[in-house]
């Protein structure tokens, strides 16, 4: 991880991480338990220095999304579902299972990370705000099962490592065991057919092609 204290952040992560499980312990929605975890990795993750050194564009300002994408109970979607930062008219925000990164995911069920997300032409815009410019995503797992994925993206290019993706996989275990034993599938049950959002702008045309 470049220049950045590996040791000084991976205590920081875990102290982060026990204060978030304990107070996804107590919660009593699976949607604020994971909540915790994703505020947790939001507060801790990413290089700071990643806009002082000019990986923003004109304009551009750092800034920090987090979440998760969740598979809908029949399989053909993900729902956001935990999100932060995320503009409020994107709350609950649906996407086709195969559409973008987040769909590569759901499919091969690898980490991916996007460091700088220009190198990836076929990038897809979600957030209704502005591209993000550096994205990470860790598949979440229950008894080999495939439940979810962490996600967390900066606008600032380069603002992830690999040292980052690693601490956010030691993150999704976690929130994969309180999701489900807070029986977050049958939350989402709840939400079917309930009206969802879209994201931004809606390329159902490219859905199929993404970075191998």
């Amino acid at each position: 991880m470049s220049a950045r204290d590996v040791a000084g952040l991976r205590g920081r992560a875990f102290a982060a991480l026990a204060e978030a499980v304990a107070a996804g312990c107590r919660a009593d929605h699976p949607e604020t338990a994971i909540g915790h975890l994703s505020r947790a990795a939001f507060a801790v993750l990413g290089d700071a220095a990643a806009s002082a050194r000019g990986d923003l564009k004109p304009g551009e300002r750092q800034y920090f999304i987090g979440g998760y994408f969740m598979p809908s109970p029949d399989g053909t979607q993900n729902w956001l579902i935990a999100e932060v930062d995320f503009p409020p008219e994107q709350h609950r925000m649906r996407i086709p299972i195969d559409y973008a990164h987040p769909g590569q995911v759901a499919r091969e069920r690898k980490p991916l990370l996007l460091a700088n997300t220009d190198d990836h032409g076929t990038f897809k815009q979600v957030l209704k705000s502005s591209r993000m410019g550096s994205s990470m995503f860790a598949p979440m797992f229950w008894r080999d099962r495939f439940v979810g994925q962490m996600i967390l993206a900066a606008q600032a290019r380069h603002t992830f490592e690999p040292g980052d993706l690693d601490i956010l996989c030691g993150f999704a275990p976690s929130a994969a065991a309180l999701w489900m034993a807070h029986d977050g599938p049958a939350f989402l049950d709840t939400l079917v057919g309930q009206p969802g959002s879209e994201p931004f702008p809606m390329d159902r045309a490219g859905a199929e092609h993404v970075d191998k």
